[in-house]
């Protein structure tokens, strides 16, 4: 893909991150697109949903996987607007995404390059290919700001 395909979708993600952002959750946002359509969508809903699995990667999976009628996904790419938890890349890895886009590191719990290499690791019988940094500040002024007015 190209990077203005990249920068399309993450546009996207990014007004997705802003939805989770008025409803007062950590503003991050996904979605699943593969040949030029978005298949599923998703904004991080723990604290609304009270579900600790509602990350934005695991809802966009779900809607993906409705949509399509099947848990995998093969040749999709998925775009968020943060690097991945561990829970959200076993979630790539078992729906075989092909490809994942973020944007902005999570230094303390991202496992994709951060905290480790979890999509490295040799037991997962799927590989995923990553890319990062498409609109990397944009998604870091939304959480920076986000945690600032919590604080104070």
């Amino acid at each position: 893909m190209s990077m203005h395909e990249h920068l399309q979708w993450m546009e996207q993600a990014l007004v997705l991150a802003d939805r989770a952002a008025e409803q007062g959750e950590v503003p991050v946002g996904a979605l699943v697109v593969r040949d030029g359509q978005v298949l599923g969508r998703g904004w991080n809903r723990v604290i609304g949903d009270a579900d600790p699995t509602a990350h934005a990667e695991i809802i966009a999976l779900r809607d993906a996987a409705s949509t399509e009628g099947n848990y995998r996904l093969p040749g999709a790419t998925l775009y968020v607007t943060l690097e991945p938890c561990s829970m959200c890349a076993g979630a790539l890895v078992h729906a075989r995404i092909a490809l994942l886009v973020f944007a902005a590191r999570e230094p303390r719990a991202g496992v994709i390059c951060s905290q480790c290499a979890l999509l490295e690791s040799p037991w997962y019988n799927h590989r995923v290919r990553w890319e990062e940094g498409v609109l990397a500040e944009e998604s870091s002024r939304r959480l920076q700001a986000f945690f600032r007015a919590r604080r104070s």
